[in-house]
């Protein structure tokens, strides 16, 4: 994989993926949203958060890219990559099956790529400000751009947090968790997803589209 950074190209092949879940700040909002995935027959997490481990081929940097059946959608979610002992911020989507996470979350999440942008910061540029950083989604319905998630990192757990939970290592990459989706999580084979840093005015933008296979049996 390649990416932009302030002093150059950074190029490298994390050998080790990492999806954080149920990372949000606010743990009575997270105990809430388990009972209601609980009703509709999503099991809940062993524990909060849960730190899936996911195969780190499904990492991509392609624009377009085929899942199976039409029941995926895009989260974006903070990105974060240790390289050569520095770690990068970046910013990705958990594109997930809804159809078979009701029958399995760790399933959903090792099905679908993981589309990240081609853009990294020094985790250290902005670590004194991440809870200022604002994450952002977009999905196409019906020809037309519609928000999807809309928020800042202060409404996930502090990265810091997830790096030393995870036991961030060089060639580790971690997705941090993400915001709420605006009228509920729903299919969508276009996607849009921004990180800006209102300090510095920079931001990490990515698109990207689907493509389903027809499921057969």
């Amino acid at each position: 994989m390649k990416f932009q950074t302030a002093t150059g190209v950074l190029t490298c092949t994390p050998t080790r993926l990492i999806v954080a879940g149920w990372t949000g700040r606010d743990r009575s909002a997270v105990d809430h949203h388990i009972e209601e995935l609980a009703a509709i027959g999503v099991p809940a997490p062993s524990k909060v958060p849960l730190y899936y481990q996911c195969s780190p081929s499904l990492l991509t940097q392609e624009h377009r890219f085929q899942v199976l059946g039409s029941e995926t959608s895009g989260e974006a979610e903070p990105f974060l990559l240790q390289h050569e002992g520095t770690i990068w911020i970046g910013l990705a989507s958990d594109h997930t099956d809804r159809a078979l996470e009701a029958h399995s979350v760790a399933a959903s999440k090792q099905v679908c790529a993981k589309p990240v942008a081609d853009t990294l910061w020094r985790f250290d540029d902005v670590e004194g400000h991440l809870d200022d950083l604002k994450l952002q989604s977009w999905i196409r319905e019906a020809g037309e751009w519609l928000p999807y998630q809309s928020g800042s990192l202060a409404s996930i757990l502090p990265l810091q947090d997830l790096i030393s939970g995870a036991g961030l290592t060089d060639g580790t990459a971690m997705l941090c968790g993400t915001l709420p989706a605006i009228g509920g999580v729903r299919p969508a084979t276009e996607f849009r997803m921004a990180l800006t840093d209102p300090q510095s005015g920079q931001s990490i933008e990515w698109t990207y589209k689907t493509s389903f296979l027809v499921v057969v049996s």
